[in-house]
């Protein structure tokens, strides 16, 4: 019987994996596809856990909130 064992991607392997990358890929398109890698992983957590976005607030704008039934009391005042 034959028993695979897998274990740790070492220093060899992460050399040859970024080799091959980088002759697929290029050097000009290689720090881009990095970079919408990691986006694309943040926004996939982000998605997945219901997180804000960092540095801002919730999807709704800015300055209060006004119920319909505060709308219709503030309209039907005088001024």
């Amino acid at each position: 019987m034959v028993s695979l064992q897998f274990s740790s991607i070492g220093l060899p392997e992460l050399l040859v994996i970024l080799m091959i990358a980088l002759l697929l890929f290029g050097t000009k398109r290689l720090p881009e596809l990095g970079s919408s890698l990691g986006r694309a992983i943040s926004e996939f957590k982000r998605g997945l856990y219901g997180d804000m976005p960092k540095g801002g607030s919730s999807e709704s704008p800015k300055g209060s909130v006004v119920e319909p039934s505060e709308q219709h009391q503030e309209a039907s005042r005088p001024s």
